[in-house]
């Protein structure tokens, strides 16, 4: 589950991680008043107004209606309101929300900690999150702050900082210092790093997050570190540890498709090819995405029912597959285990007839208890649904159809 920043900030300082200070508005009014409060506050003259989207890359991006980047900076208190309606209710494009954009529905109005000192402020990137390959938790850092890691790790890996964290043991002293070293730091700066990087932790730790991503870091000009910005992963799965993080959930921030099947007990993940699969079991869901494209296809979703599947969830993942309109074909794949392959035929039949008016072709391969009993129905069903039981052939008539 993602978060907004604003929402990840009140996690990070919860914990003792040092935050850009900021409230958050809805209106250009609200955040004139939320700029004078900061003032107050933190006495800061100059303010940064973000866009609160599920998504990176704000300020480079494009707000569609009036060209805005998605993070400006106002130098006064009376600029704020026009910044502000620049971007609030916009659509803001970024290289992480397509050319379809994100709604801007709220704004962060923080201070500006680039203030002038005793030396220049530093930007850092760091991040903690689950290495599945070592089965540890690791901490990424670089003194590439504010740029895409994924392209400093492509051009310059050896900026890449790692430090592998044993889930036995948790974080040691000396593995904090050891960042803080490879980072360049030394004095106040060090030390302010090395209790940054233990308040990180604990904060991904206790809120079983699946990523934390800080970019950038700032090592102000008084040597200060804190978070300007924070992206903040939490593992759905341990969400009903955390009742008071899932309130955090903006639907709004998420595509539909996705609500829509959580809401109907499916797992499902849109992608962007045209074969939509329905599948129960997510290794088989894997394998039939790897059929879809060895016949020439590309899958349009990750969709699994369950192990439980019945007409109601059939015809539920029916709906959300034919709401894209890049799928050209259905491939179902069902196991009979637990679930009778007869049962989930009837389902395929009845929740044909409910949606109605289906034009796409679709393939049912089902394989397991009362696979034959299953194919029969289809067949003598006399609609317009091909059935299969070895992959192979479901995969043959994928290739068929899309040709």
């Amino acid at each position: 589950m993602n978060i907004h920043e604003y929402q990840a900030k009140d996690i990070l300082k919860s914990y003792g991680v040092r935050v850009q200070a900021g409230i958050t508005a809805d209106t250009p009014d609200k955040a004139l008043a939320a700029a004078k409060e900061l003032h107050q506050e933190t006495g800061t003259d100059w303010y940064v107004v973000k866009a609160q989207i599920h998504a990176g890359g704000r300020g480079k991006g494009k707000v569609n209606e009036t060209g805005s980047n998605g993070v400006v900076l106002a130098k006064s208190l009376n600029e704020v309101p026009d910044k502000v309606k620049n971007i609030l209710g916009g659509t803001l494009v970024t290289h992480q929300t397509g050319e379809e954009g994100k709604i801007v529905n709220k704004v962060l109005i923080a201070e500006d900690v680039y203030y002038p000192g005793d030396s220049e402020p530093k930007e850092y990137y760091m991040s903690i999150l689950l290495d599945r390959a070592k089965s540890c938790n690791v901490i990424m850092a670089s003194t590439e702050g504010g740029m895409d890691i994924e392209e400093v790790a492509k051009n310059t890996p050896d900026k890449i900082i790692r430090e592998w964290i044993d889930p036995a043991v948790g974080l040691q002293g000396f593995q904090a210092r050891k960042v803080a070293f490879a980072l360049g730091l030394e004095g106040n700066a060090f030390k302010e790093m090395v209790k940054f990087i233990f308040a990180l932790y604990k904060a991904y730790v206790s809120t079983d997050s699946a990523m934390f991503e800080i970019n950038p870091v700032l090592k102000t000009s008084d040597n200060k570190i804190l978070a300007v910005d924070a992206k903040v992963d939490i593992d759905d799965n341990a969400l009903y540890r955390h009742k008071d993080l899932e309130e955090l959930r903006d639907l709004a921030e998420e595509d539909p498709a996705e609500v829509e099947a959580a809401q109907s007990g499916l797992s499902y993940v849109k992608l962007d090819g045209n074969v939509g699969c329905m599948v129960n079991g997510a290794g088989l869901a894997m394998a039939t995405m790897d059929i879809i494209k060895l016949s020439g296809g590309e899958p349009a979703n990750f969709l699994d029912v369950g192990g439980g599947a019945n007409p109601q969830t059939v015809e539920a993942g029916f709906r959300i597959i034919l709401k894209d309109p890049n799928v050209k074909a259905i491939l179902i794949n069902i196991f009979g285990g637990i679930v009778r392959c007869d049962r989930v035929a009837n389902g395929v039949v009845e929740a044909y007839k409910s949606i109605g008016n289906i034009e796409v072709p679709i393939i049912v391969r089902l394989q397991g208890t009362n696979a034959e009993e299953g194919a029969k129905i289809i067949e003598e069903s006399g609609l317009k649904v091909t059935s299969a039981i070895v992959l192979k052939d479901a995969a043959a008539k994928v290739r068929e159809v899309l040709s």
